[in-house]
């Protein structure tokens, strides 16, 4: 994806490892994690039993940055998400929402 590259993000081909990096959109403000079961994870966060900013901005929707990764380089991941700008983030959500959109390949 080539806004992975304009920001610096890697482009990585998922293995069978669980965790994933992911955001939240709360109250059009996006909040980055990590989990290893995204979806007990979102509603957890969801119930207000995630992570403080979440338990005061409940989140309404949740996209995959990526998966399959060690938990290790999920960490490294989400620390490099976080330290990018608002308007960022908002890019990568939209590219992401995107990319969600398209029919899968059939090859």
């Amino acid at each position: 994806m080539k806004l992975y590259a304009a920001l610096r993000l890697p482009v990585l081909v998922p293995r069978d490892a669980g965790w994933c990096v992911y955001l939240l959109r709360c109250d059009q403000v996006l909040y980055c994690g990590i989990s290893n079961r995204p979806e007990a994870r979102f509603a957890a966060h969801a119930a207000g039993k995630g992570a403080k900013f979440t338990r005061m901005h409940r989140p309404d929707e949740m996209r995959l940055v990526y998966q399959g990764l060690s938990r290790s380089e999920a960490m490294r991941l989400e620390v490099r998400i976080k330290r990018l700008t608002a308007v960022q983030k908002r890019k990568l959500w939209a590219v992401l929402a995107e990319y969600l959109k398209k029919p899968p390949d059939n090859e």
